[in-house]
Parts: structure tokens; sequence; C-alpha cells
């Protein structure tokens, strides 16, 4: 058990009530090095009050435990006329010889501190709590002992509140964050993406409450209060989180300034103290500017890398580390000796800025929550289930196996050549460098969703995946009304819910003329029928309490649908933690002027004699390849199902 401390301070005494108040944790780094975060306490009231950690020696409870940012506020009760080492204890706690307050902790989520020995528990149990007599934290504190506000107890099992609190309900009403597994939340704007997916669950669950209790025609139970309360109270802690953070990403902004070496020496003494990284501030460049300026050197170097690298010092304001990565002896990317460390990392880092622009433009990037599992890993999965029977007095029990096979998700690569003219890669306008970006990733992103949603894509062994819809048997639309779409809803959730599939954590994936329809929906009295849709950019709010991912990239049904609005589309809906995706992450470029190409997107294989070769030395073209190693499949097959033919009339 893991234990934090803090001092207190006593301002009254009450020897009826024996009732005091304090600071129980706080979020600073206390002696030991470690940082406790109130924030991500898990607990059940009362707890244990213990005398110096001593689990022989209760001396009363904590009955009411408030999680704010600066600590956990405490009360707790100190038994009266039990025993003499009780009354003891409370007479040195009153005449303030005893000044500390100690947490008794089992650590669950941590994180170690850069840098430090140090670590940071950013979810953890919270086992008791102890007066002791030193602490090794100096801010959490008994702020007070004194009478306990008779006019507004906290039930045995509530968080403290005020008068003017809502009702407390026996849970902790504190976000909890947790990283996708093997990252961590280093940003501001990522801490700001982890609360937007964390709201959005919440509100896809609050959902799911309220059309139970409708759909049983019954009004809700004291546990779905509950759960929906709480919910409810989460997403305003959020949004108030969420206005904080995005003051302070604008305050940063514009008081960010670089770090020259003049201040490296401090800033290293900062992180052993603190435990804090510095902030490093880049060039005011467009996201992926580094790594398309590399291909732009590389294709007008065409090949000759200390050309390209002369190419490059017109960047060496903004971009240096363009120039580093041309001038290593190899291509960028590759890495035999330690001496080419450093020009590895800066190919890195401009690869995973360019993959950063990338992946929000892709349904893959936008989709919360997918299982991120490594290349040619066998992941067990489970097929068939064990068998129970009744069975009467003395007689044998069934005895049965389970059903286990297993998904390996291979490499597969993801592969497209851009041609431009001479001139444009030589260009250094900005406008010139928007055209190679956007081309680069229009290359993948098109294929990659395309291949991703589209249920005719069967895959090929050891080529791509199938899609995720392939093989799912779709609800075909039934009219084009608001009616319409409630039925064809109903039908799909009920496919989800035949396949013991739960909704939480699933979303929509449609095209942005279909959310539209949607969004202009009207009802006899002109009220929006599906309010918390919109087309707002990448998201598209909620549909049906779940989350909405637009994509142009998802083919239609060219068989169907309204003559008005074209053809029907498909609207699917996807568990994400049911799909399995491994992604490297990164971006290989090469770059040719003096190679022959089929200009077309579906090249013959092998090529024949009626194949049309162009030479992009005789046409004065550069052409550069992009690859992407990338893989995906389901989990279960009843992880997706979709709507067909949907031409749904706003």
């Amino acid at each position: 058990m893991n234990r934090a401390y803090s001092l207190l301070e006593i301002k009254g005494v009450d020897d009826d009530t024996r009732t005091i108040t304090g600071i129980a944790s706080t979020p600073s780094t206390d002696r030991a090095g470690d940082i406790v975060l109130p924030e991500g306490a898990v607990f059940n009231l009362p707890l244990p009050l213990l005398w110096q950690h001593r689990s022989t020696e209760p001396i009363g409870h904590v009955i009411q435990a408030k999680v704010t940012a600066k600590g956990i506020e405490i009360v707790a009760t100190i038994a009266k006329d039990v025993t003499d080492d009780i009354e003891k204890a409370w007479k040195l706690i009153k005449a303030g010889l005893v000044r500390g307050l100690s947490i008794g902790f089992r650590g669950i989520d941590t994180e170690q501190i850069p840098n430090s020995w140090g670590m940071i528990y950013q979810k953890w149990e919270w086992l008791e709590l102890s007066a002791v007599t030193i602490p090794a934290q100096a801010e959490a504190s008994i702020t007070s002992v004194k009478q306990f506000d008779t006019n507004a107890p906290a039930a045995t099992g509530e968080t403290g509140r005020r008068p003017n609190d809502p009702p407390a309900t026996g849970k902790s009403f504190n976000v909890n964050l947790k990283p996708l597994e093997g990252t961590k939340m280093t940003t501001i704007a990522e801490q700001i993406t982890a609360l937007e997916t964390k709201r959005a669950a919440n509100v896809a669950r609050m959902n799911e409450v309220m059309t139970k209790s409708i759909a049983e025609a019954r009004s809700t139970d004291q546990a779905e209060q509950e759960d929906f309360d709480t919910l409810e109270q989460e997403v305003a802690a959020i949004d108030a989180d969420l206005k904080r953070l995005r003051a302070v990403e604008k305050m940063n902004a514009v008081s960010a300034k670089p770090v020259n070496a003049a201040t490296s020496v401090d800033a290293a003494a900062a992180v052993r103290s603190t435990g804090l990284a510095p902030v490093a501030v880049k060039a005011s460049v467009a996201k992926g500017t580094a790594f398309t300026r590399f291909a732009m050197a590389l294709m007008a170097g065409k090949g000759n890398l200390m050309q390209s690298a002369e190419i490059a010092k017109r960047w060496a304001d903004q971009t240096p580390e363009v120039e580093t990565v041309l001038k290593a002896a190899v291509a960028a990317g590759t890495t035999t000796d330690a001496a080419w460390a450093k020009p590895l990392v800066e190919y890195q880092n401009m690869a995973s800025e360019f993959a950063e622009l990338l992946r929000p433009a892709t349904i893959i990037g936008r989709i919360p929550g997918l299982r991120n599992v490594p290349f040619n890993i066998k992941v067990p999965r489970q097929t068939g289930g064990s068998s129970a029977q009744w069975v009467g007095e003395g007689a044998p029990k069934p005895v049965s196996a389970l059903g286990f096979d297993q998904i390996l998700l291979g490499t597969t690569k993801l592969a497209g050549i851009v041609v431009m003219t001479d001139e444009l890669v030589r260009a250094s306008s900005p406008s010139a460098e928007a055209i190679v970006r956007q081309d680069l990733i229009n290359t993948i992103v098109q294929t990659m969703d395309r291949d991703f949603v589209d249920p005719a894509n069967a895959g090929t062994a050891t080529v791509k995946p199938a899609s995720i819809t392939n093989g799912v048997t779709p609800v075909v639309a039934s009219g084009t009304t608001a009616d319409h779409v409630r039925a064809d809803v109903k039908a799909l959730f009920g496919k989800f819910l035949t396949a013991n599939m739960s909704l939480t954590g699933a979303v929509w994936i449609m095209t942005e003329m279909r959310a539209l329809s949607f969004a202009l929906m009207l009802n006899p009295l002109g009220q929006r029928e599906f309010p918390d849709i919109n087309i707002n950019g990448d998201s598209g709010g909620t549909f049906m309490g779940l989350p909405v991912v637009l994509s142009e990239n998802i083919p239609a049904n060219p068989g169907a649908g309204d003559p008005l609005v074209g053809a029907g589309d498909r609207i699917i809906l996807a568990k994400a933690n049911e799909i399995l995706l491994a992604d490297d992450g990164e971006t290989l470029l090469d770059a040719s002027s003096q190679a022959s190409l089929q200009m077309d997107s579906a090249p013959t294989n092998p090529p024949v004699a009626a194949t049309v070769l162009v030479s992009l030395w005789q046409m004065n073209l550069v052409g550069i390849r992009a690859e992407r190693y990338i893989n995906w499949a389901k989990r279960r097959p009843g992880a997706v199902q979709y709507i067909d033919s949907a031409a749904y009339v706003g």
C-alpha cells in the first residue's frame, strides 16, 4: 500500500461532535517526489480513519470527501467514549500536536515523472485516511475541528457538499481520462481531445438510459436516475474544464517564446526539480510543412541527396531539419549506425507531423477508441462459450469446452504515386507547397477510407484488408421520411443487440450530404427532427445519442436512391473497440524523374504489350511515391452494421 501525506491546521474545537475538516490529498509533488492526482481517486464512503496508519487502531470515519482541482476536501468524525487510545488521539489532534493527514492507497494507473524517480498516480484506490505526526506533503491539512453542520448533514456514502450544491448520490463526479494504450496526454490539445471524447461517450450513455426507459414504457428507476445525474454532472464539469483549457491554450499561444541555448541549463534544472518538461516552440508553419518540403526537395533533386540538401537551404530559417535529414549519408529513415540517430529522429518527427495532418483527414483517424494492436501478433478471440444445465440431486454435472481462434494482422501496405511537373515542385511559394501536401494527403486518404468502409472490398490475403462492412447483411432503407429513419435505426440497433453488442462506444459514419438531410428534417411544428446532428467541420455532432464521423469517401450504392439526391447512401454504425487496428504511423516517400509509369489508377499487372508507359524524364515530370503500412480487422462479426440505399429527404 502506498502513502501520501499532508499537514493539518486546526481552527476550532467541538468536543460534542468531534468533527474535523481538511485536505486529504493535493496534486503537488510531495517530499518523496510523487504526485497523487486528486481527480484519480476511486473510493466508497465511509472510509476508515486510522491512527498513524495502524489498521488495529481505528479512531473514526471519513464521512464526506469532495474532490476538487486543488485536492480532496474531507470531513471526518472521531469516535467518543470507546477506548483510552482514541481519547488520547483526539486530545493530541485538538492540541495541534498531531498535524498530519496521510492517505493509504493502491495505484491503478501510474506514470513515471520524466527525469525523476517519482511517479504520477493518475488513478488510485483510496483505502484509508490516517492522522499522522510527521507529514511529507505540506498542503493537505485539517483546516478545522468544529461542530458538524446539522442543518445539511451528508449521509454516509455521500460526497461533501455545501447547502447550494446538487444532491449527493454516493459517487464521485470527477472525470478520469485514461490515454490510449501506449500514449500519454502531454499537450493541452490532447487533453481537450480526450475531454471531448469523454463528453461524447457520456452523452451517448445518457441517451441510452432514457431510451431504455421509454422503450419499456416506464419511468427511470433509482439506479438509472443516479447514473443519469452522475453523467450530467460529469458533462457539466467537462464543459467547464474545456472552457479553461481553451483559455490556457489561447494564452500560451500569445505568450510563447523561443527557448535558446542560454536557457537550456535552467530548463534542464527545472525538469529535474519539477518533473515537468519544457515547452518546445517551433516556427509558425502549417502542419506537415517540413515533411512536404522534404518531399519537394527530394523530387527537385531528382534522387541526388546533396542537390536536394542545397535546395532545402531556402527553408533553413523555418524547417532546418529538412536539410539535416537530406545531408545524411543514406536515405532518411534508415538506421544502421548510432551516429545517424539525430537525422533519423528528425525524419520521424517530420513523418509523425505529417501523419498528424493526415490522420484527422481519415475516417480511421476520427473514430475514437479503436483497439490498437501490433503487426504480426496473434490476438486470441473466443468463438464459443461453455454450457450449463439444470441437474438433479446426485446427477452428473455437464462438462463443456470453449471455442477459441486467433486473429493476426499481417503487414499490409497502402501505396500511391503522385506525378507533378518539375516547375511545380521547384516552386517555393506557399501555394505550391499546399498543392504538394494536399496531393500527398489525397493519395492515401481516399484509398484508405474507401477500402475501410466499402462492402465490396473483400480484401486480398497478404495484400489488403477487407472492409469492416464486408459480409454484413445491411438494413435496406424503408423510405425517405423521419419516421422511416427511426424505423431503420431501430432495426439497425436490433441487429447489434441480437449480436450481443452494446451500443456503448459505437459511432456513426456517414457523408456530409446525409448529415445535412438529417439536419434539415423538420416536424409539423417546424422543429428539427434530429437537433444534435450538424456538419460543422469533421465532427457531425451526435445522432440518436451516438457521435457522428463525416466523410465523403463512403461509396454510395449506385443502384438506389432518390433521383434528386443521387445514389443511395450507406450509413454505417461501428463499435470502435471491436475493430483492431495495426498502424505504424509512418508515411514513407521515394521520388524519381527517371522512371516510366503507367499513368493509370488501376495499372495492369503484369504489363502487357498494350500497356502505355510515360517517361517522366522525357515529359519533364517528377513522381513521388507514398507508402503507408496499415491493417485492420473486426474482432467480432457483429461489430459493424449499416443501412443501405438511404435516400432520406430533409
